[in-house]
């Protein structure tokens, strides 16, 4: 169980804080059920309810420095993902974003990022579907970077070219 005040990863919302532990005092809702009052932080969606007792993989505990700064230290051996198919590819990045796991995250913008590359070395413009997961990537990656190293989010991406720069 998560405390309040505590920031977690949940889902599509990415990187949000605990603002409360509560009831819904909704028609037609169990009374007793416990629900996160969830605060995206990169977001101006309005507030998330997420239930306590849900169980799944898309809610978990925001990185903190160390393991922020750790899976740093380890993108370059991060691998792509292997496309085996077009057809499939806009399933295997949405499979990929509902791992909330940031080195899959990391794994894709790579992928992503490789990709274009490519595509525009052949003269190709960059699809619109690897532009909307590079960016959905990105935001969900940087926005819990940016918490657990404390800096603004807009620096992220700086931080993380000079640090990759020194290794």
């Amino acid at each position: 169980m998560f405390k309040v005040g505590e920031y977690i990863i949940c889902g599509n919302n990415g990187i949000c804080q605990v603002e409360d532990i509560t009831t819904l005092n909704i028609e037609g809702v169990d009374k007793s059920r416990k629900y996160y009052l969830l605060k995206p932080v990169f977001s101006n969606r309005s507030t998330v309810y997420r239930p306590i007792d849900l169980k799944d993989d898309t809610l978990r505990k925001a990185m903190g420095k160390e393991e922020a700064e750790e899976l740093i230290s380890e993108i370059p051996g991060i691998e792509t993902i292997p496309i085996a198919d077009e057809k499939t590819l806009e399933q295997t990045y949405k499979d990929l974003m509902h791992t909330c796991d940031p080195k899959c995250i990391v794994a894709l913008i790579k992928t992503i990022y490789l990709r274009k590359q490519k595509r525009l070395l052949k003269g190709f413009k960059v699809t619109a579907l690897d532009s909307r997961y590079f960016k959905q990537a990105e935001d969900f990656l940087y926005g819990e970077l940016s918490v657990a190293l404390d800096i603004p989010k807009n620096e992220v991406k700086d931080h993380l070219l000079t640090t990759l720069d020194r290794t």
